[in-house]
């Protein structure tokens, strides 16, 4: 790279020159001259470009090139410090900075506001009961400090720019002010000029630094020439130096840029990384330095790269001049930014000069130029003055006012600049309209003053250009740059949202005025949309392209709450409303003038009514299911009816104009597309119309689609004759043939079969309907209801279903303007809540009193939420003990204007209909019936009856009652149907045997008839009708069918005992006749039975005999066949040293659940000794087994099959599976549990040869060194050849050259070794080596570990040390432990002899044996566990028979006990030891002390003297429980020896049980005692090795006990980890401002030692930006930047991210994490593996709430966060992780290692 250095000056030079700079001088200067802003452009022109960018920087891969490039940074921040921002502050000031500052501070009096400006992931707090709407937040602190804590809240993460809104009375309807921002009392800081407060001199001087300062940066960001400076900064000489700049966008990818920096500039890929990072995130990187050609050149090679499939990247060359010049505008930008922040009047003068206006006229103001150049600036210059507008202009309230009315003013050319501009909107100056058009009073100063309103719906109509030939908007094959703009042009509707969003309490007649303008621009819009995306219904073929539908949907979405808005705005002025109605009502007819509906009329005539109309159908005509201006007038009519404007100035509105038939029309036509759509008519037209039906019913839209073209049927119907409104729908339900003919049946005989159930189901859809438009009365303004009864019913109806979470509630209710659904205030009341346990979440159960509101045919029930709610209340209804019957409920009363609704019920077309299908139903057999037909036609009867009934209570004495439902119903039908009345009709179907599921409701019709028949007779007297008359018939009708179900019960029950009998009777014969087989069979259960009882740990030895497991007095397993079976196979077999193989499925890892060291590196594989295990237990190997045998050749088959399916799958899909098996991983064939290996089984130890002798301590410890001796020899014999010394004294029968029998086939040796290799493998990081001598070191290691964990999971969950685990547990232990007792037969015994020669010499010093470690650095369970298990290959050479093998487990068991209390004495001595005890000493604490004097005696000084000894024995008892635990259960699982029965319960006697299960004393230190002469010795050598001095001295100590690790602890409020997380992104500095602190910083500039200074709690390589995922590892506390490239590093010669580099240093592999900004838990296993788990953090009803979506508080779940722990601790992570990547694949296939 030619990197030209011309410019760079000299060290030395400019060290001399920073040392005679006074910046307090060069301020005296600049106050003496004529023209400051010269003198100020020569000073910057001089030194600028000599201090910044001097040439490239960011694209250092070595650590030592990123510490220089930081010192860099630093030696530029103090150089600009120095040279250039201090003199401009002792020019401010006139003093000291330091000093100036402090008194501006002192002197201010700070606005209420508070401003603070939050960072990406910080947390906000909006209060659901308090603020004006949910933009307005509290930061932390504020939220924290005031009454809004204590109401229902809101918690999200800040995507960054905004600013905390406590202080601001608009924002809030009550406690604006937390406790630190509460004004004082008669304060006049809002009175009173701030810039008054402040002194004349420093005011005049303030307005020319501020004004030179500003326009040096404004011109140095807007300047567009890239090799030439203004003239006043031009430099004396000008250097060939240039930058190659690129800048970023949105449009391509970081894989692309990676790439082609690559190929441009020659770099590596973590350099091209590091440069697409910095793109990224400041909007602009150098990634070339040198001269003009070389720039040129990468330049060229970029922009040809990327112009292929879209835009090129955006390069530019630039002159270094000019890069440094606007680097120092940014900085003098933040620069000012602090300074206003010490005093309010030097805010408000940086306000007037920014906002001053310039010569040039209109827009020529310093901040003008800033919005109006902000499309071409990068996205770091953007953020940078945005924050300093937030800081200044946004903070003062009045020039807050004039900044609004510029950006009102040059809204449409903002946006128009935004819509060409690739950036998102967060980092555009657009983005600002949320801090500005939510103030209430400054919104409508807008909308009078800037006619805002009109504004932004214009500019969004204007960027809408694709339109039909009717002016529609068209959406149809969209390019990606349409869909682009269309994405981009959705911001103007948020902005139209945040005018809107607070009604208006007063109105002033230019507010009328200007909002009704606004209305008639949002009326065009609509008119645009209304008709759009027609449809028109495919026959014959199918449709061959799927139309665009989600454009328009998208709209709508984006356009319903700012319907409801202006809806809201219309019923808050009497006249605003009357003109709205006016206006929609205009554009209304015109879009209905305009519509191609030329046929000619038609008369249609039923039941002696008829009616004319045009002939019309939606299975052949286009139909629109976008009719905005329909339902526009339809949410304006139902506002007439609520404000009772209709009633009070019917005159006023143009009621007159209206037409109904026009009105119900395209409404309509809508429903009888979504009917015919579900008739399955449309099925042609593919997917899009289904989508585009979903969403109309979907609760997204509902609101202002579906359920206003219920109310529009609903007012064109109470306008209308009700028979003509019946024979219209009819018509458009193409239906009204059926029901006009002469005898209705007919259609039947010769009807195609497809089309009689497509009529059958339009019928279904058309009495659904007419249900819907007489009984959806919970509107305001429809029925007389409030809100609230709307949001109770839609509760009522969802709960009806099933208990739903809170959260599935919520989603099923419409959100409002605020994002409130209004649940809150309802659910208690008709809900009880029933809290989660460890697993689901909260429910909430409707309370039983509310069932009576449910109704069947609820409008917003899906088909499939209809028929599960039907079924849910029926089998409730019977668990009650009630009939089936699932009548409507009571509706409430219709408003004034909807009155006439109800006289569908009983129109003589209506009934027509309903006796027609009862007609049909009659007749079984007919097929021209369904029974929801039936169904519905109850229902509507029901409802007609349940009408009258109410009319009918509610009359008075002399009123008529006009509704006579019930007397209609007695007559017989009218031509063309010539049946019977329809309740003739009823009562002829109330026992027709085809009706049974019927017969209640039809039975529940009949008893209201008569009811309503009693109450007309009663006489007027009786204002309250009771149905007393009808009670007798009732309780006859209901103990018939009590008597009948009875009846039917008792006949089963007789039936069921005759069946079982005879089946008895079968079985008594069958066992007579083959005695002989039961008899045998039985004896054999019994056998086994009596063998299982023997062989059961839980069985119990005789009386009087201790159970002991080491030693010869230990009672072996009761000789017995251990029988398996195959889980393959089904094979039974019995386990057998010399049959063939049963394996155990079983997983291996590496684990450091126990690890009290995480800072310890991970071991060289290929050098690593693992045979002394370090007490901090730093790595370990578990074992752990779904418990599921196998024959050995079953499993192998089994796997051959799984590796042939990988290979095939990898060659078709090459991705990733659940389990590698590559490295030996499959999933058990039963269970699906993820294995790597297999444990073979082996048969249980049989029991010691008691006629042996037992040889005691000494004479034990006398024969084992002559054996050692003895190898000793014959190993160095066998290595050189020759011996030079005597030949050592052998004991009796001990041959050193034998080679004991092989105890095991080969099948089962196969097995050993295999499972060996696993543990070697896994242990180790290596491939398989057989020849290794640590294989047999690693299997004992994994018996220990395992052990070793789950005898702690026990101690922490209070269960007892037996009895208690799972059976896999148990199993896995036990075939573990036989295992590693065995696996020394497979490996040669030299190796085996050579170890137990090196752990024995721990314990017994031995002169030929080197570098044995001291007693501190061992763990004594793996030193015994290895001992005993090596120990057995000794003593196999002796042939003796005299001895047995359990007499030497017994005396290693009792040494390493000694060894253990002589470590635990030596790390306990604390403070706590020597606290003195007043009780007299007892004989374990004078042996404990005795015992601790002799240690002093060796350590001296390093061991405290202790006085008593019953803390000591106490620490001592404590420390030394945990080995003794797992020391009884190894020695159980190795000698198969029945436990104690204390030892199967937890409690008491504990101590003494395993002391004696053991055969150890009481008193431990009894075996120190009783051995003292042979063991002081031992002693003295193990305190004399050098190791323990020097541990002791300074070394890191592992107390004992150890304690179990935990899970961090983390915060009870999530809010505060995700202020922790927020914390972690950002960088803090401190300002200094005084000649001491720059001497210093001066200083450490010239330093060249300093390496990296930089301590900032921040992502560590994102330069102090924010981290887009801080993810916190939940093993060790770290907080992590996750998914990210800035953090990714080099795991294996792979790129990983942070979280899976984390987990190879602190869980070996393995990671639990907690993302903080998601709430969510990873699970991560390796670099392939991993899945997302349920986070400990609920909200109030039980929940979680992964992706903080829906922001409720949430707290920490204590059980859910031990459960994790639980799985942890147990190493049950990489099994979840398995178990859901198999049940859902697309885990697989994420990329974990980049996380």
């Amino acid at each position: 790279m030619a990197a030209a250095d011309s410019d760079r000056d000299p060290p030395s030079a400019l060290r001399s020159e920073f040392i005679n700079f006074s910046a307090k001088d060069t301020a005296s200067r600049w106050l003496a001259v004529a023209d400051l802003q010269q003198e100020m452009y020569n000073h910057l022109a001089l030194y600028v470009p000599r201090i910044l960018c001097l040439g490239l920087s960011g694209a250092n891969s070595s650590r030592e090139e990123q510490r220089e490039e930081q010192r860099e940074e630093q030696r530029e921040e103090l150089a600009c410090q120095l040279l250039l921002l201090a003199p401009l502050e002792w020019l401010l000031l006139g003093e000291e900075p330091a000093a100036g500052l402090a008194q501006l501070q002192e002197n201010n009096q700070p606005s209420p506001l508070c401003g603070h400006v939050f960072k990406v992931g910080e947390p906000t707090y909006s209060c659901r009961e308090c603020a004006a709407d949910p933009t307005c937040v509290l930061c932390m602190q504020c939220f924290l400090g005031s009454i809004h804590k204590e109401h229902r809240y809101r918690m999200t993460t800040s995507g960054g720019g905004g600013f905390c809104d406590c202080g601001d009375a608009e924002a809030w309807k009550k406690g604006p002010y937390c406790q630190k921002h509460t004004p004082i009392e008669n304060s006049k800081v809002t009175e009173e000029d701030p810039v008054a407060q402040l002194p004349a001199d420093m005011v005049a001087r303030s307005y020319s630094i501020f004004s030179i300062i500003l326009k040096y940066a404004v011109d140095l960001l807007t300047w567009e020439q890239e090799d030439q400076l203004p003239a006043e900064l031009k430099p004396l000489e000008k250097g060939d130096t240039y930058y190659c700049m690129l800048f970023n966008d949105e449009v391509h990818t970081y894989e692309q840029v990676i790439y082609t920096l690559q190929k441009a500039v020659n770099c590596s890929q973590k350099e091209a990384v590091s440069f697409a990072t910095t793109v990224d995130r400041d909007g602009r990187k150098a990634v070339r330095y040198g001269d003009f050609q070389f720039c040129e050149q990468a330049k060229s090679v970029i922009v040809r790269n990327t112009s292929r499939q879209s835009k090129p990247l955006r390069v530019q060359v630039m002159h270094s001049s000019v890069v440094a010049h606007q680097c120092f505008a940014l900085k003098a930008l933040s620069w000012l930014g602090q300074i206003i922040q010490y005093s309010d009047g030097l805010r408000r003068i940086l306000c007037q000069v920014g906002l001053q206006k310039g010569p040039e006229g209109e827009n020529s103001s310093l901040v003008d130029r800033l919005m109006l150049n902000d499309s071409k600036m990068w996205k770091g210059a953007r953020n940078i003055y945005h924050q300093l507008l937030m800081n200044s202009l946004l903070m003062d309230i009045k020039y807050k006012k004039i900044f609004a009315i510029q950006f009102a003013k040059n809204y449409r050319r903002l946006q128009t600049d935004f819509m060409e501009d690739d950036h998102e909107r967060v980092v555009s100056v657009t983005s600002l309209s949320v801090q500005l058009f939510t103030v209430p009073t400054m919104a409508r100063m807008l909308m009078v003053e800037e006619n805002l309103m009109t504004t932004i719906i214009r500019t969004f109509v204007d960027h809408l250009r694709h339109r039909d030939l009717q002016g529609r908007f068209q959406f149809d094959r969209y390019t990606a740059q349409q869909a682009f703009k269309f994405g981009r042009v959705q911001s103007l509707i948020g902005d139209l949202k945040y005018v809107l969003i607070s009604r208006p309490s007063e109105w002033s007649d230019q507010l009328r005025l200007k909002f009704l303008e606004g209305l008639d621009a949002f009326l065009e819009l609509l008119k645009c949309m209304q008709g759009m995306d027609p449809v028109v219904r495919q026959v014959g073929q199918h449709i061959e392209m799927e139309p665009e539908w989600e454009a328009a949907f998208t709209l709508q979405m984006k356009l319903t709450n700012i319907i409801s808005m202006i809806q809201e705005w219309c019923s808050a002025d009497e006249h605003v409303l009357i003109e709205a109605y006016r206006k929609c009502l205009s554009v209304l007819s015109q879009c209905h003038s305009s519509l191609p509906d030329g046929e000619q009329p038609i008369n249609l005539s039923l039941a002696g009514h008829s009616v004319e109309t045009f002939r019309y159908q939606v299975s052949q005509d286009k139909v629109s299911i976008h009719l905005p201006v329909c339902r526009l007038l339809a949410g304006l009519h139902v506002l007439l009816s609520r404000t009772d404007v209709a009633s009070r100035v019917p005159e006023q509105l143009p009621l007159g104009e209206l037409s109904p038939p026009l009105l119900i029309e395209l409404p309509l036509r809508c429903l009888v597309l979504c009917a015919q759509v579900h008739a399955g008519m449309w099925r042609r037209n593919g997917f899009s119309l289904i989508n585009q039906i979903y969403y109309y019913h979907n609760v997204k839209c509902r609101v202002e689609m579906f359920d206003k073209d219920i109310i529009m049927l609903q007012a064109g119907a109470s306008m209308m004759d009700p028979n003509h409104f019946l024979m219209i729908i009819l018509s458009r339900f193409e239906l009204f043939h059926i029901f006009s003919s002469t005898d209705v049946r007919k259609r039947y005989r010769e009807a195609n079969k497809d089309v009689v159930q497509q009529n059958n189901t339009l019928i279904e859809e058309m009495l659904h309907l007419i249900i819907m438009v007489v009984g959806e009365r919970y509107v305001a303004g429809v029925g007389q209801v409030e809100p609230f009864d709307e949001v109770r019913r839609e509760i009522i109806h969802q709960l009806s279903i099933r208990p739903m979470a809170h959260s599935e509630l919520v989603k099923a209710l419409p959100e409002n303007g605020n994002k409130e659904t209004g649940l809150e205030g309802v659910i208690d009341s008709v809900a009880s809540f029933k809290k989660p346990g460890v697993t689901g979440r909260g429910l909430y159960e409707l309370r039983r009193e509310w069932n009576k509101y449910f109704n069947l045919y609820f409008h917003h029930y899906s088909r499939a939420d209809q028929s599960k709610a039907e079924e849910a209340q029926r089998k409730l209804r019977r668990q009650n003990g009630q009939d089936t019957a699932l009548p409507p409920p009571i509706p409430p009363p219709l408003c004034p204007l909807f009155g006439s609704l109800v006289n569908l019920l009983q129109c003589d077309v209506l009934l027509a209909v309903e006796g027609a299908v009862l007609q049909w139903a009659v007749e079984p057999s007919g097929g021209g019936w369904t029974e929801s037909m039936l169904q519905r036609v109850l229902h509507l009867v029901g409802m007609a009856l349940l009408e009258e009934q109410q009319q009918l209570e509610n009359s008075s004495a002399d009123e008529d009652v006009t509704f006579n439902y019930t007397c209609k119903i007695t007559r017989p039908g009218e031509a063309p149907s010539t049946s019977g009345s329809v309740l003739a009709l009823l009562e002829s179907l109330q026992n027709a045997p085809h009706l049974e599921v019927h017969k209640d409701m039809i039975t529940w019709i009949l008893k209201m008839v008569t009811n309503i028949k009693t109450m007309r007779e009663r006489t007027s007297s009786t204002s309250t009708i009771t149905i007393s008359p009808g009670q007798g018939q009732e309780e006859m009708l209901r103990d018939k069918d009590k008597a009948e179900r009875k009846r039917k019960a008792e006949m089963a029950r007789l039936r069921r005992e005759k069946i079982m009998a005879q089946m008895s009777e079968m079985q008594k014969h069958f066992i007579n006749e083959n005695k002989e087989l039961f008899q045998q069979n039985l004896e054999e259960l019994v056998a086994s039975t009596s063998a299982a009882a023997e062989s059961s740990p839980h069985s119990l030895v005789p009386t009087g005999v201790a159970q002991v497991c080491v030693g010869p007095r230990r009672l072996g397993g009761t000789e017995h066949r251990h029988l398996v079976t195959c889980i393959l196979c089904q094979e039974e077999q019995e386990v057998k040293g010399h049959g063939r193989a049963m394996v155990l499925a079983a997983f291996v890892q590496r684990s450091t659940v126990l690890s009290k060291n995480r800072c310890r590196s991970l071991p060289d594989p290929e050098r690593h000794n693992p045979l002394f295990m370090h007490p901090d237990l730093s790595l370990g190997i578990h074992t752990a087994s779904c418990g599921h045998i196998m024959h050995a050749t079953c499993w192998q088959r089994y796997f051959e099959a799984v590796q042939l399916k990988e290979q095939r799958r990898q060659q078709r899909l090459r991705g990733h599976t659940s389990y590698d098996v590559e490295n030996g991983e499959f999933l058990c064939p039963l269970c699906e549990c993820l294995s790597n290996t297999v444990i073979p089984l082996l048969p249980h130890t049989p029991s010691p040869d008691h006629s042996c002798s037992h040889s005691n301590l000494e004479t034990w410890l006398q024969t084992t060194n002559q054996q050692i001796t003895a190898l000793h020899f014959a190993h160095k014999k066998h290595s050189d050849g020759t011996a030079e010394q005597a030949e050592p004294t052998v004991p009796e029968g001990f041959q050193v050259d034998f080679t004991p029998q092989n105890l095991y086939s080969s099948s089962i040796n196969e097995m050993i070794t295999t499972f060996s290799m696993s543990t070697y493998k896994v242990g180790l990081k290596v491939n398989p080596n057989e020849q290794d001598h640590r294989v047999p070191v690693l299997s004992w290691s994994t018996c220990a570990y395992t052990i070793q964990s789950i005898e702690r999971l026990m101690m922490e969950e209070d269960k007892p040390l037996f009895g208690s685990l799972p059976c896999r547990q148990d199993d896995c232990l036990s075939s573990l432990t036989r295992f590693s007792s065995a696996c020394w037969t497979a490996a040669p015994l030299k190796t085996i002899h050579t170890h137990f020669i090196r752990l024995f010499a721990v314990l017994v010093p031995d002169s030929q044996v080197e570098n044995t470690p001291c007693i501190l650095d061992i763990d004594m369970f793996h030193l015994l566990v290895y001992s005993v298990l090596s120990y057995t290959s000794v003593h196999s050479l002796d042939q003796s028979r005299r001895t047995l093998v359990d007499s030497g487990h017994l005396h290693l068991f009792h040494l390493i006990t000694v060894a253990h209390l002589v470590q635990i004495l030596l790390t306990s001595a604390t403070e706590e030891v020597c606290m003195d005890q007043d009780s007299g000493g007892s004989e374990e604490e004078e042996l404990t002390c005795q015992l601790y004097d002799t240690l002093r005696k060796h350590q001296g000084s390093l061991l405290p003297e202790v006085s008593s000894g019953w803390q000591l024995w106490r620490s001592v008892k404590a420390g030394i429980l945990p080995f003794l635990r797992a020391s009884a259960l190894f020695f159980h699982y190795l000698n198969s020896t029945a436990p104690p029965v204390d030892l199967l319960v937890a409690g008491p006697g504990q101590w003494e049980a395993l002391c004696s299960y053991l055969s150890l004393p009481l008193n431990l230190l009894q075996l120190h005692h009783s051995h003292h002469t042979l063991l002081e010795p031992l002693i003295d050598r193990w305190c004399c090795h050098p190791g323990v001095r020097q541990t002791l001295h300074g070394g890191v100590i592992v107390k004992f006990p150890r304690e179990s690790n935990r899970l961090v602890e983390l915060p009870e409020d999530y809010s505060a980890l995700i202020n922790q997380a927020s914390s972690f992104t950002s960088g803090q500095t401190s300002d200094t401002h005084n000649d001491t602190g720059l001497l210093l910083l001066y200083h450490l500039y010239m330093s060249t030692s300093c390496t990296c200074v930089c301590c900032l709690c921040r992502c560590p390589r994102s330069g102090g930006d924010k981290s887009r995922a801080p993810t916190l590892c939940l093993v060790c506390g770290s907080m992590l930047c996750s998914q990210s490239y800035c953090c990714q590093t080099e795991v294996d010669g792979e790129d990983v991210g942070a979280c899976t580099a984390h987990t190879f240093t602190c869980g070996a592999g393995l990671g639990l994490f907690l993302r903080v900004r998601e709430s969510q838990v990873l699970f991560v296993a390796g670099k392939t593996k991993g899945c997302f788990y349920p986070p400990p953090y609920l909200d109030d009803y039980g929940e979680t709430d992964q992706g903080l979506k829906r922001g409720n508080p949430l707290h920490l779940c204590s059980e859910r966060y031990r459960k994790i722990e639980h799985l942890w601790r147990q190493h049950g992570i990489a099994e979840v992780i398995g178990h859901a990547q198999e049940a859902n694949q697309t885990l697989v296939a994420i990329d974990w290692q980049h996380l």
